[in-house]
């Protein structure tokens, strides 16, 4: 069986990159292959988790780059390792609309919150949770979104509720997110995706 070839885009420590390479090792994404990671800091943690997992990772630095150079390095990589999909996990980096549009049904992104609370410029990281602990919400939880051909393509939701419990701190609350929710979503979300590409290629080779 073919499987669709996954690259993955980080920024930081990798923990949902690591969810996604223990989720392909254990047989949850049966369609899809995790074939290179590339990172918006050459600092980031990710690229050894990658290397702990024997997957080849790069850094591609938006800092000190122009948006043109900085997607012209991730393109050239994601060419290199022929990707059909891209995942951003903790991806921090802005795509252009163009980019974008290169790759129609092909991007996920994760949310540590349910969309639409919680989310817009600034929100990411350990904010979105002190921003649903400010609000005083009793219900959070993650969303990974299927990014379609933009302006008009939309975007299907994945999303999975969280409780927030009393005396919960930031960084309590991110890690109870991220184990309950993001790391079911995304392998999830991965093998939907892969899967569907799969069937495509052997329909296109039929």
């Amino acid at each position: 069986m073919s499987k669709a070839r996954i690259a993955v885009l980080v920024s930081g420590g990798g923990t949902n990159l690591e969810a996604l390479l223990n989720a392909r090792e254990a047989g949850k994404i049966p369609h899809g292959e995790i074939v290179v990671v590339l990172s918006s800091s050459s600092g980031a943690y990710a690229l050894e988790r990658a290397k702990n997992h024997g997957v080849p990772g790069f850094a591609v630095p938006r800092k000190g780059s122009t948006q043109e150079a900085f997607e012209a390095g991730l393109m050239e990589k994601l060419t290199e390792y022929q990707a059909d999909m891209i995942i951003l996990a903790g991806f921090l980096s802005i795509l252009s609309e163009e980019f974008v549009r290169r790759w129609p049904d092909r991007i996920l992104n994760v949310h540590p919150a349910l969309i639409p609370s919680f989310c817009g410029k600034g929100m990411y990281g350990l904010r979105v949770h002190e921003a649903a602990l400010e609000k005083g919400v009793k219900v959070t939880g993650a969303t990974v979104h299927f990014v379609n051909e933009i302006p008009d393509g939309g975007e299907i939701l994945l999303q999975k509720a969280v409780e927030v419990l009393p005396g919960d701190t930031p960084e309590v609350l991110q890690r109870r997110v991220m184990e309950q929710a993001e790391w079911v979503l995304l392998p999830q979300a991965a093998e939907l995706v892969a899967r569907g590409l799969t069937h495509r290629k052997e329909r296109t080779v039929l």
